[in-house]
């Protein structure tokens, strides 16, 4: 089935078309969360948060991007969205803490699990390290470096997405790449020097 043809299901709320998308997208999404958020109960809830508005969303898709490009964007979102819900949450937690307001400060991280279906590295510490070396990261070169190394996508792909060009793709990449190289030397040289 072509694209074209599949996204016209779509669009009219067929059954089929929407287990076709589920069964295609959903390891896809889940492990774009994953990347992003890496706690499996978050990642799923935003998974799912994703499918919700590609359906709700589905009547307004224009098709000048892939579909998958599509769903990649809303996904990238959402989990943005979620990581400035839950930094907002933590600054407030402290900024009661600092004021003598009897609040608990939220001590839960997105950093509890490291089964992340595209990462395979031995050493579970490693993952973690790295995991929230890239959290550390800004917004921008977190997105195209989770998308490029984690996730397997192309410049070009990532350009779409993100709506930048190519050439800012690159550039995003080369300082993701020098600023993972300063924060994990940092943390070697301080945990192990």
């Amino acid at each position: 089935m072509k694209e074209e043809e599949f996204i016209r299901e779509l669009q009219q709320a067929k059954q089929s078309a929407y287990s076709r998308l589920i069964e295609d997208y959903q390891q896809k999404v889940f492990s774009t969360c994953m990347s992003f958020v890496p706690n499996k109960e978050d990642a799923e809830d935003i998974a799912q948060e994703v499918f919700v508005e590609v359906f709700n969303s589905i009547q307004k898709f224009k098709g000048n991007s892939k579909l998958s490009t599509w769903i990649y964007r809303i996904a990238v979102n959402k989990c943005l969205e979620f990581i400035r819900k839950k930094n907002t949450k933590k600054r407030f937690a402290f900024m009661q803490s600092v004021f003598g307001k009897s609040m608990p400060a939220d001590k839960s991280s997105y950093f509890t699990e490291f089964n992340h279906p595209g990462v395979l590295l031995a050493n579970k510490e490693q993952s973690e390290i790295l995991f929230k070396a890239i959290d550390k990261l800004p917004k921008d070169q977190k997105v195209v470096f989770t998308l490029h190394k984690i996730e397997g996508l192309s410049y070009k792909e990532i350009g779409t997405i993100t709506e930048k060009s190519l050439s800012s793709v690159e550039s995003l990449m080369f300082r993701a790449k020098k600023n993972l190289q300063k924060l994990l030397h940092s943390y070697y040289k301080s945990n192990y020097g």
